[in-house]
């Protein structure tokens, strides 16, 4: 019995509707692990939005608060300018800020960097691989990373990054002995 055209045409928009998941299935099988808060961070290249390319190892030997956001995401906008302001205060253990993008189309990243005079160095990140790696299922994520380059702490949301309060739990991260989940 041969299909009716309508039938044919109905089973070849299912297999190319799987055929991008079958991709990215095959993709995710070269993504790195999450790294959970008390583990090391592997090591990454990141392409430079705003400066040159760099790996996550050029920051081991002092602390680190990487933010990862998206051009699209409301609250990841709303939060940048204070972590530009926090990335210039004096901190009584100077750790390095960075950003780093998700969006598909980095000119849409770089964009809104001009817009908002980004200093900090930023990064976009086109494999998944940082957003995996991170842990970012959710946006905006910001990860304190010791300088040992092991996850001290997760915080997801969009914050005040120089308000007093936020201040107090950067500088308890990286003073910290010990890498202790945040309830």
């Amino acid at each position: 019995m041969t299909p009716s055209p309508r039938r044919s045409a109905l089973l070849a928009l299912c297999a190319g509707a799987l055929l991008p998941r079958a991709a990215l299935a095959q993709g995710a099988e070269n993504l790195p692990e999450e790294a959970k808060v008390g583990q090391l961070l592997q090591d990454a290249p990141m392409l430079g939005l705003n400066g040159p390319n760099r790996r996550l190892s050029d920051y081991r030997g002092r602390p680190l608060l990487i933010n990862v956001w998206a051009s699209w995401c409301a609250p990841c906008r709303a939060e940048m300018a204070s972590l530009e302001r926090l990335a210039w205060l004096e901190h009584p253990v100077p750790f390095a800020v960075i950003g780093i993008s998700t969006d598909d189309y980095p000119d849409r990243a770089q964009q809104l960097l001009r817009a908002t005079n980004a200093t900090i160095s930023h990064f976009i990140d086109r494999r998944l691989q940082l957003e995996t790696l991170l842990g970012a299922s959710r946006l905006p994520l910001t990860v304190l990373v010791d300088a040992q380059g092991r996850v001290v702490d997760k915080v997801y949301g969009a914050r005040e990054w120089d308000s007093p309060q936020s201040q107090a739990l950067v500088r308890n991260a990286f003073s910290a002995r010990s890498a202790t989940p945040r309830k």
